[in-house]
């Protein structure tokens, strides 16, 4: 079966990509969200969190029911990079291992892989098109602490782990910038919508 064609959508933490990710699947996208997958993977019992646990000591699990401490494990890897690299080595072969499963009961014409650290994990190859989530530091640094109720330094930290706004843009191949409210955001997935439609329609038209 062909591949669908595949839009890397990336941004930083606050920029509204869980938003984003819900229009384009209104539509009746599929979308398939890393965060959600590495999530699945450290559930108890599952070998990622015994491979976390014995890196990272016992301390890494919560006291009562043997989870992961989600907050404690965050704070240990955004203020050290080896620590990072050591997750990172843990989770992400099992991630793109479960994402291009998943790629595999895809029919629609494109879908949409919400990948956070697209850029920072050298990933764009997997994709057709890059899709960044654009947003002024400032308002992403409001918007990350109300969802998140941290600190502005905590997200000044995990922000300063993420590959920097330049960057970012320097890779995009398509860009919605969410400095506005939500109709501005709709109209624009709408536009991107139409446009990836027509490109996957030219892709099997030009393959027959």
């Amino acid at each position: 079966m062909k591949a669908p064609f595949r839009i890397g959508l990336t941004g930083g933490i606050g920029s509204g990509k869980s938003t984003i990710c819900k229009l384009f699947a209104d539509f009746g996208i599929p979308v398939i969200d890393a965060d959600q997958i590495a999530h699945d993977l450290v559930r108890p019992g599952q070998p990622a969190l015994q491979a976390i646990t014995e890196t990272f000591g016992e301390e890494i699990l919560t006291d009562n029911k043997g989870k992961l401490d989600r907050k404690r494990l965050r704070e240990l890897v955004f203020q050290d990079s080896d620590s990072r690299k050591k997750l990172e080595a843990i989770l992400h072969p099992l991630v793109y291992a479960e994402i291009d499963e998943q790629l595999t009961n895809i029919t629609a014409p494109y879908c949409i892989i919400c990948i956070p650290l697209l850029i920072e994990t050298r990933a764009t190859d997997r994709v057709d098109r890059v899709l960044v989530i654009d947003i002024q530091e400032a308002i992403q640094i409001q918007r990350a602490c109300q969802r998140d109720n941290m600190d502005v330094e905590d997200i000044k930290i995990i922000m300063r782990a993420q590959v920097s706004r330049d960057l970012r843009l320097k890779a995009a191949d398509d860009i919605i910038h969410n400095d506005g409210d939500i109709v501005s955001l709709q109209n624009q997935v709408n536009d991107l919508h139409k446009r990836y439609i027509r490109t996957s329609a030219d892709i099997v038209a030009s393959s027959i």
